[in-house]
């Protein structure tokens, strides 16, 4: 096995040294100057309107552009809008696009293309998972659920240059919503000529960002160069940008090493204190947390006193000091600090649901044991093996390993291990085929509602199935009030009955360590993860 495990890291590294130095199979000759980046493996998509995962928004958001952006310090500022005006009761926004901003094939970017893209999100015959997160727009939720025509869908272009939206509701995220992937303009002549398959071929996949796609080869990377039609070309300053299609943490750092890679998302666990001090690894804040899910249509997990006790026998501590190792935080809740509240931040403010102070470890396994008794299975006795699912990285085997061990010692239970490639394993929990299943969730904008709304009956992102009419309820109270402390209210009490019910088992809120070539500057890092390579180079 160990022979075979070098070797496999010696092909990992030749085809490295090939890349470096243009040596790769297509006509696109990479360029020494390019910035090198792997952030995971080939992605279930890069369509904007369909992708789900913080890697494929990494990619979409280099070569396409929503009316609003970030810049360089986060704050959200103007895209491919160059002025908006709200009105005074917050619930139309009107929208003025660049007279410069083109698509990459050259073609001028109008109104019409963000009125057909976010009709196209919210069809139910698109069956985007993101859907929802156009529900602040008047009637999408409606059209979504079948009962109106996309027609209706409160946003119409004035003129090719004057975008008109209408909200059902006051919502003071808005403008953030708009600087996400699933709002970013898509082209209708290419989705109807092409299909499903437009994404897949740099000739296809037209974008208005400041990087168009030149070359896609599925299962190794992604080459993208500087796109001459962007409006802001001039600030744009790597003439091209290749993202390594892989998830492999030690070839990950052999190739920040020797200068292969420039950038990586996710280094070895276990090697993150050394490589911290080698000025290899950087840890950034992330607006995120890692989470177990559970699907509530399994006859054991049904039971509300199996979750509990699944819940407390887990020493999080442990989980972050020895296994995870990035700086991480023991979760006492699902929405993560850092995110905000009427004052203040909504975590710090919110109810501690169990204690994660390694002194009260104990009392919390005494609990779990009482909670297993109570359902039938004092010490583990007759309670089936159920099996847990996840992709194949590193740090997640090795915290449910952790897992799997303290439920053995504490509850008397077994739970097995199943892998599965990131696009499937995606596929997977979107489908619900699962009985545990590694799960994290990374805000999309800065509200508790990028958290709390994952988890409403009928959202696409609630892949174990949890549902309270009362929570539906909240998060709609939350949804409509343009009073912020009505929201803040409703969502804390909707987090309350999630956490009460154990609709998920939160482990950690995130850190973000990443592998970077201390060479590497410019980076925008995000708190959301879609980290920008707009302005990066290479010190010599």
């Amino acid at each position: 096995m160990k022979k075979y495990f070098m070797l496999q890291i010696f092909s990992l590294l030749v085809s490295f040294m090939l890349l470096a130095c243009g040596g790769n199979s297509s006509d696109v000759l990479v360029e020494e100057s390019a910035i090198k980046i792997n952030v995971g493996t080939e992605p279930k998509t890069i369509d904007p309107t369909l992708n789900s995962s913080v890697d494929g928004s990494i990619y979409i958001a280099h070569a396409f552009e929503g009316l609003t952006t970030k810049g360089k310090d986060g704050k959200i500022t103007y895209g491919v809008a160059e002025s908006w005006d709200i009105s005074d009761d917050g619930l139309t926004y009107t929208f003025k696009i660049r007279s410069n901003a083109k698509w990459s094939d050259g073609k001028p970017v109008t109104a019409n293309d963000f009125v057909y893209t976010w009709q196209r999100a919210v069809d139910p015959m698109t069956a985007s998972e993101y859907s929802y997160q156009l529900a602040p727009i008047k009637n999408a939720t409606a059209i979504t659920e079948g009962s109106m025509p996309i027609e209706t869908l409160g946003v119409r272009a004035i003129d090719e240059r004057t975008l008109e939206v209408n909200l059902g509701a006051p919502t003071a995220y808005f403008l953030e919503l708009t600087a996400f992937t699933t709002y970013y303009p898509v082209r209708q002549d290419i989705i109807e000529a092409h299909g499903d398959k437009w994404s897949l071929k740099p000739e296809t996949y037209i974008g208005n960002g400041p990087f168009k796609m030149v070359e896609r080869s599925v299962d190794d990377k992604i080459v993208m160069a500087k796109n001459e039609h962007y409006w802001a070309i001039d600030e744009i300053l790597p003439t091209q940008l290749v993202f390594v299609l892989m998830q492999n943490e030690n070839a990950s750092v052999a190739g920040i090493k020797e200068g292969s890679l420039h950038f990586a998302a996710s280094p070895p666990p276990q090697d993150i204190p050394a490589l911290i001090e080698e000025g290899l690894v950087q840890v950034h804040p992330y607006l995120g947390t890692y989470y177990y899910a559970l699907n509530f249509t399994n006859e054991t997990l049904s039971d509300s006193r199996v979750r509990k006790a699944l819940n407390l026998a887990i020493d999080r501590t442990y989980i972050v000091e020895q296994v995870s190792k990035g700086g991480e935080l023991p979760a006492d809740g699902f929405v993560p600090s850092g995110v905000n509240d009427v004052t203040g931040d909504f975590r710090e403010n919110g109810d501690e649901y169990y204690s994660v102070d390694p002194a009260d470890y104990e009392a919390n396994v005494a609990m779990a044991k009482v909670l297993m008794a109570e359902a039938g299975y004092p010490d583990g006795a007759g309670f089936p093996v159920l099996e847990f699912k996840t992709n194949p990285t590193t740090v997640h085997t090795s915290i449910f390993e952790a897992v799997q061990q303290m439920w053995k010692e504490n509850l008397g239970i077994d739970v097995t291990m199943s892998q599965e490639e990131w696009a499937v394993f995606q596929q997977t929990r979107d489908d619900k085929n699962f009985v545990f299943a590694r799960h994290g969730w990374i805000g999309d904008y800065n509200d508790p509602m990028t958290f709390i709304d994952v988890f409403v009956s009928d959202s696409p992102q609630n892949n174990g199935g949890y549902s309270n009419a009362k929570f539906d309820e909240l998060i709609q109270t939350a949804k409509m009030s343009g009073d912020q402390n009505v929201r803040m209210n409703a969502m804390h009490e909707a987090e309350n009955m999630l956490l009460d019910e154990v609709g998920l088992i939160p482990l950690y809120f995130y850190t973000q360590p990443l592998l970077v070539d201390p060479k590497l500057k410019g980076v925008v890092f995000d708190v959301l993860g879609a980290h920008k390579f707009h302005y990066s180079y290479i010190e010599e």
